[in-house]
């Protein structure tokens, strides 16, 4: 029986620390796609790009060992900066030949300008009058005299004259059909350069011109008074000045651009980046918000009250106990107006979980030409039971939000982009523009905008038409794409606005409204690891600075420093603190501690922040064996009792039992005392079920002395064989360690 019982004991205490769950695997895969494109020119050989990571998904959560391009392109690098993927990559080239590129004065579609004239002056007399031109035949300058009508004469006579003014190409651009079709000079094919000159935009006194060379403008206007334009123009020493004399510049001009033929190298770019992610080790809440209604936004007030439709959606991730989801509760409401208040719960034991909220702008509130209104969102999730984080314990998750709705009453001042091309006869339902964006932005950063909302209630989208004035970078025909402004924008407001066509060619338009705020980083820093003394910990950088400002990184300033318990002595690192991604830190001693983070980007602009986080103490382990009362001598182990002895202790933090020492000590005396006795050890193998042989009659004491190995990961160089935590059965009640070696009694047979 008292092996059966000890048996049963064993197997409990195994099973009372055995996981109650094991979980699925700790991570996942995500994919994000390259805009397939063709870029033209050199400086398009090689492309960055800044990849903004899925929702959901932070930056720290990859493991930077499983980022992988995949496609065509030959990758330079990819890494993880400023919490987006950054990728560099070489295009795939291409020769070929390019007709009707055009040359433009340094942006796309700005003509070259030349304004030429002639210097026509009158004598001292008042009525002669000097024409000064060109003249074509000998490449030079001549003059002549004529006479005007009057005295003094008021005008020279009406007569063609001839200027010539070179073509200039300074600061040409070449363009092949669209702003971001830049063509370099170097491409161009010199022998298919031609001049055209813009026929709608002529002077009153063109006449005629003739292009020589191809490099220069002969041209040819009237000195008609009606259709003249001069400025004053001082005459020449040598030309006599007093009495009547007067002089004039007649002035032309011409608008005019290049076009020429190009062999030009495309470079083609594609494909996508895949990655592994840490799936959130803690419950984190997504929250998103779309406009429903109305569409467009901003949209023109009708003779009624105008109505507001708002979806609302959170997501909850890292946590996999939907059972212990108490509700989730919605809040939308006016901004700043509490009477405004809606509110909806969802007891659904869902991880995502949405629904809609209808307000009304009152046409009788809109009283100057638009009125914005502003809501203010709240997603929250309680959990019936509480949830232990490493910043405490939660009973809720909450995700604030914000979007806005405009009507005004005479059309909007927003102009919608057009469709590409013009619809026909409309059939079926048109489909629904939405936009996801931020509302605030800060200057610098690449923000995301997205149409892929938008839908078709009978068909499919097949164009987006993006206007992002104000923004810098264009999306193009996309669902969605990345816009950012500059610090000069800061404190102000641009619309965005979308235009969609469906198969039907039936179109749909809203848009939304972006506030720049200052470029100013945010600082952070969180701990990961086994929060015990002596275990490695990994200090993590989790800082962020917009996109096109990055933060400096000799100006990061880190310390750790302890609160309590511990000293600042007990805090071990390499190396320094100056600036870092990740930084294993040991802790000698548990206490509270505090680790703070100064950041500074480009600009200037600077962040701190700080945690505070407990160091738990590496507990002892429990020290407890069991063993027979009474053992008996036997002549089949030679004379010797065999003493059976069962190890169950174990570490009550999650340590691993890495050695057993076990001994033994005589009462040499049999006095009852085993004080002053010899320890003798019998086992330091680790043994945790051995037999003990014991010879003599009498009474026996064992002890068990067990050493914890670390069962988390430590930091080598500074820990010693000290550190590790090692207890004796000494506190085990004296009884339960005693043994006694009895021989047995002889068996009589009183037969004869």
């Amino acid at each position: 029986m008292k092996k059966i019982y000890l048996t049963v004991l064993i197997i409990s205490l195994v099973l009372s620390f055995i996981p109650e769950s094991i979980e699925a695997a700790d991570s996942t895969s995500k994919t994000i796609s390259i805009p397939a494109e063709t870029l033209i020119g050199s400086s398009n050989s090689q492309k960055t790009y800044y990849l903004d990571i899925p929702s959901g998904v932070s930056s720290t959560s990859i493991l930077t060992s499983s980022l992988k391009y995949n496609g065509t392109n030959q990758k330079v690098s990819l890494s993880i900066e400023n919490g987006k993927i950054k990728l560099i990559l070489k295009g795939v080239s291409n020769k070929e030949r390019i007709d009707g590129v055009k040359g433009y004065a340094a942006s796309y579609e700005k003509p070259f300008y030349t304004e030429p004239g002639n210097s026509i002056w009158r004598y001292s007399d008042g009525r002669r009058w000097q024409i000064n031109e060109w003249d074509p035949n000998n490449n030079s300058q001549k003059h002549y005299d004529r006479n005007g009508s009057g005295n003094p004469s008021d005008d020279p006579p009406t007569l063609t004259v001839v200027t010539k003014s070179d073509a200039s190409r300074d600061g040409i651009k070449w363009y092949n059909g669209s702003v971001n079709a830049v063509i370099d000079s170097a491409d161009i094919v010199e022998s298919s350069v031609r001049i055209n000159v813009d026929d709608k935009k002529l002077p009153l006194n063109y006449v005629n011109h003739n292009i020589v060379n191809g490099n220069r403008f002969i041209i040819y206007h009237t000195l008609d008074k009606d259709k003249v334009d001069y400025d004053p123009e001082e005459v020449s020493e040598s030309f006599g000045k007093g009495g009547n004399a007067l002089g004039r510049r007649y002035k032309t001009f011409l608008n005019y651009w290049y076009t020429a033929s190009a062999n030009v190298t495309s470079y083609k770019y594609s494909g996508n980046v895949s990655f592994d992610y840490k799936l959130p080790t803690e419950p984190t809440l997504i929250g998103t918000v779309t406009l429903n209604k109305p569409n467009p936004n901003p949209t023109k007030l009708g003779n009624k009250d105008e109505p507001v439709q708002i979806s609302l959606m959170g997501q909850l991730q890292g946590y996999n106990d939907a059972s212990n989801i108490d509700e989730w509760v919605f809040y939308a409401k006016e901004k700043d107006k509490n009477n405004t208040l809606k509110t909806k719960k969802e007891s659904a034991k869902s991880f995502n979980v949405s629904t809609l909220f209808d307000f009304v702008i009152k046409k009788s509130s809109v009283t100057g030409e638009c009125l914005t209104q502003e809501y203010a969102l709240t997603v929250l999730v309680r959990f019936k039971k509480p949830i232990v984080t490493k910043n405490g314990t939660i009973t809720s998750l909450e995700q604030p939000l914000q979007i806005s709705a405009t009507v005004c009453k005479n059309d909007p001042q927003i102009t919608f982009p057009p469709p590409p091309t013009k619809p026909t006869e409309p059939e079926g339902k048109p489909p629904v523009a939405r936009i996801s964006a931020p509302r605030y932005v800060k200057a610098g950063d690449d923000t995301l905008i997205s149409g892929a909302a938008s839908y078709d209630p009978d068909g499919y989208i097949n164009i987006y038409v993006w206007e992002t004035s104000g923004a810098q970078g264009e999306i193009g025909n996309a669902s969605k794409g990345y816009v950012w402004y500059t610090p000069e924008q800061i404190g102000k407001t641009f619309p965005i606005a979308l235009t969609v066509v469906d198969n039907e060619n039936q179109t749909g338009s809203t848009s939304r409204e972006i506030t720049v705020t200052e470029p100013k980083p945010s600082a952070g820093l969180s701990i990961e690891g086994t929060l015990k003394q002596n275990r490695k910990t990994t200090l993590f950088n989790r800082s962020q600075s917009p996109t096109r400002f990055p933060l400096v990184s000799s100006k990061t300033r880190v310390t750790i420093t302890a609160v309590s318990g511990g000293t600042n002595a007990d805090i071990k690192y390499s190396g320094t603190l100056s600036d870092f991604e990740s930084k294993d830190v040991l802790f000698k001693k548990p206490g509270k501690y505090k680790a703070t983070i100064y950041v500074e980007n480009t600009l200037g602009y600077s962040d701190s922040s700080e945690i505070t986080f407990d160091i738990v103490p590496d507990e002892v382990p429990y020290n407890y064996f069991t063993l027979p009362g009474v053992v008996y001598r036997s002549p089949d182990f030679g004379s010797k009792a065999i003493v059976s002895l069962d190890d169950i202790s174990y570490s009550s933090d999650k340590d691993v039992i890495g050695r057993r020492l076990w001994e033994y000590r005589y009462d040499s005396n049999n006095d009852g005392s085993f004080e002053g006795e010899k320890w003798v050890i019998f086992s330091n193998e680790n043994a945790d079920r051995l037999n003990l042989e014991l010879s003599e009659v009498g009474k026996y004491e064992v002890r068990l002395t067990v050493f914890e190995e670390f069962g988390q990961p430590t930091i080598d160089e500074f820990v010693t064989e000290a550190d590790r935590k090692s207890t004796n059965s000494d506190g085990q009640k004296l009884s339960s360690r005693v043994v006694e070696v009895k021989n047995r009694a002889p068996e009589v047979d009183w037969s004869w």
